[in-house]
């Protein structure tokens, strides 16, 4: 049987023409294949406008019906939407194509394990499936944009109206057996509502402790699942792929699984942890000489991440040290030291072939280590105490602080101020001869290209950065983002990038307190928006251990204890698994997927490590699921081998990397 061709029939016969309008539903009943939900032997009915029996007296809905209630929702692409009843899963896969992410409850374990099954052959990955009581709803991952219901009650429960957002949509039918009307409820306000009536219907009733109970005459008491409830650790623990050691070769192969992207995001959650560089640079390796990968990008400045591309493609370096400015101990390092003579024998193998080379980018476009620096240089020769408040404000720019007084004090000073034009001065000064000493040679078209876009943006951008906040974070990672795009576009459509930042560039912000608290985007955000299919996203975090940083901006690194995380941490729950290494797949596991989407603390370490303050000023909460596709779990973890330059000295540390 030609299905595609029946479900053409079914959509012109038995949904156009009686009305159904909504492209978007219509393309998804066109979409899904509907014989895929039915019972085996009854495929050839799967198109007609007609409920099948699937099991445990429920049914598959009449694709009509179906077609009516979305339509009705007013599904948006990018909506949450819970659906109550899966059923046979179809109702939950139309939406999945429709909407952003589907939560679909269901009494009956049969059907919702049949259900996941079905989903997981079929590549949905946007739908989460739970066994419980409909009537409920699903409190933990609410509010919903729209809430459906494919079952009928006797009034519209309680709890269902609660979970709606603000200008949310629930249908459901309501009355009894034969008296059915299809309702929709709009939430107008936070305790109103506005009720419109759809017509007559007729469903299999919704059974749970807000809807029919032992008093209707198809109720049968619910059957527990046939294992309790797992907690989220022991979910973990269950889901953990472990491997022995960062230098095993399948290590390496777990990350096989992201070989069809575009671009792999590579996070760290310190900046100053050995098993994260070594982990990214082993991960890199795999994807450059297995999968096609030509470029590794990094959070670092454009012009000092030039000299190691030109280095490592055999030409000699321009300009000053590498990676001299505060914090220095983030690119010189052993371990990173390591990665780029690997890029540069690779490259040397690669010539020899007549292959394209490996090319090395900073995403950090703005000199922005350099000009803090100058500023407080500035700050200290005409306001010395206006010097210590800029430094002490420069050591919490980061999106997960929780304390903004050092914002305010800082802008509220008059001398700040009045420093302003004579500090952005400066600021752009040293980005022109940075950029210009990136670029001596004229003969790299790309450098001078994105030389020429920052300079038209750098008094915004030095102007922003000077008085701090959110603005200046989104200004950042939004030309991160622009680089991304520009780098693919310039190395054409073969080209393929991994990304090194930290967890709080590179993981979804939409699912953190930055978006929620902070209205802050981020890097791995525009990518998942402008580049959909084609990004991963790889958050990396660590339980205990020691960690290189400074106690203030351009303070001295320092090799500092790790506090254990938190109890209602994430990390608290990889912690009690009692696994020392491991791979969570989130966006492959739905089970591990669902039980980690609620809100948690999440630990953030960036240049400045304060145990004292850490509650404040190094967590926040995010959705671990939502906000990364992977999560890469070291339990204890060592600090970074710094290769700082000593005053005076003539050995190899003083030509980092090139000596080396």
């Amino acid at each position: 049987m030609d299905m595609a061709r029946l479900r053409d029939r079914m959509v012109e016969y038995h949904l156009m023409r009686r009305g159904i309008r909504d492209r978007s539903v219509t393309r998804a009943m066109r979409t899904v294949p509907r014989e895929k939900f039915v019972a085996p032997g009854f495929e050839e009915f799967a198109y007609e406008d007609a409920p099948l029996a699937i099991g445990e007296g429920q049914t598959i809905s009449q694709p009509y019906i179906v077609a009516l209630m979305l339509e009705k929702a007013n599904l948006d692409a990018g909506d949450k939407v819970l659906e109550v009843g899966t059923g046979s899963g179809y109702a939950s896969a139309l939406i999945s194509r429709i909407a952003r992410h589907v939560y679909s409850i269901e009494r009956h374990e049969r059907l919702a394990l049949q259900a996941r099954e079905r989903f997981e052959q079929l590549g949905y990955r946007n739908i989460d499936v739970r066994i419980g009581d409909g009537s409920k709803g699903w409190a933990k991952t609410a509010p919903f944009d729209a809430i459906i219901v494919s079952a009928g009650a006797p009034e519209v429960p309680a709890a269902l109206k609660e979970q709606l957002d603000l200008g949310g949509r629930l249908i459901i039918p309501v009355g009894q057996d034969d008296q059915q009307r299809l309702k929709r409820i709009t939430r107008t306000g936070a305790a109103t509502f506005e009720e419109e009536d759809l017509g007559g219907v007729f469903f299999v009733p919704l059974i749970g402790e807000d809807a029919w109970t032992a008093a209707h005459p198809m109720y049968t008491p619910a059957v527990p699942p046939s294992h309790p409830e797992e907690t989220p650790d022991a979910i973990i623990a269950a889901a953990a792929e472990e491997f022995s050691s960062i230098n095993d070769k399948s290590f390496a192969a777990l990350f096989d699984r992201f070989a069809e992207s575009r671009i792999v995001l590579l996070g760290e959650s310190t900046h100053g942890t050995s098993e994260f560089y070594e982990a990214r640079a082993a991960i890199s390796r795999h994807l450059v000489e297995h999968h096609g990968f030509n470029m590794i990008a990094v959070e670092a400045d454009w012009p000092d991440a030039a000299m190691i591309d030109r280095w490592i493609n055999g030409k000699a370096p321009t300009g000053g040290p590498a990676f001299s400015r505060f914090p220095g101990w983030m690119w010189r390092n052993r371990e990173f030291s390591q990665f780029v003579g690997w890029m540069h024998d690779e490259n040397d193998r690669r010539r020899a072939l007549q292959k394209d080379a490996i090319r090395f980018y900073g995403l950090d476009l703005y000199n922005m280590a350099g000009s803090i620096r100058s500023v407080l240089d500035y700050l200290e020769d005409v306001s010395p105490e206006t010097a210590r408040v800029a430094k002490e404000r420069y050591g919490c720019l980061s999106p997960w602080q929780s304390h903004p007084a050092t914002y305010g004090r800082a802008v509220l000073t008059d001398a700040y101020r009045s420093c302003e034009e004579a500090v952005l001065k400066q600021c752009t000064e040293l980005l022109a001869r940075s950029l210009d000493d990136t670029i001596s040679d004229g003969d790299d078209f790309l450098n001078a290209a994105q030389s020429a876009r920052l300079l038209a943006a750098a008094e915004r951008y030095y102007r922003v950065m000077y008085y701090g906040g959110s603005q200046a974070w989104n200004l950042r990672d939004t030309y991160m983002a622009d680089t991304v795009e520009h780098l693919l576009d310039f190395h054409g459509r073969a080209a393929k990038i991994i990304i090194w930042a930290h967890n709080s560039h590179i993981g979804d912000a939409r699912y953190t307190e930055m978006a929620a608290a902070r209205d802050e985007l981020n890097l791995g955000q525009l990518c998942r928006q402008r580049f959909d299919a084609m990004t991963s996203l790889i958050g990396l975090g660590t339980h205990s251990g020691e960690v290189i940083a400074a106690d203030d901006w351009d303070g001295e690194a320092e090799k500092k204890r790790i506090r254990p995380s938190l109890p209602q941490s994430c990390e608290r729950l990889c912690h009690d698994t009692g696994k020392p290494r491991f791979l969570l797949d989130l966006k492959g596991n739905e089970e591990l997927h669902a039980n980690l989407v609620e809100q948690r603390l999440q630990r953030f370490i960036g240049v400045i490590y304060r145990p004292e303050t850490e509650r404040l000023s190094h967590y926040m909460s995010t959705s671990l699921s939502r906000q990364y596709d992977a999560f890469l779990w070291f339990d204890e973890t060592r600090a970074l081998s710094p290769l700082l330059p000593q005053e005076g000295a003539t050995t190899d540390q003083e030509t980092f990397p090139f000596g080396l």
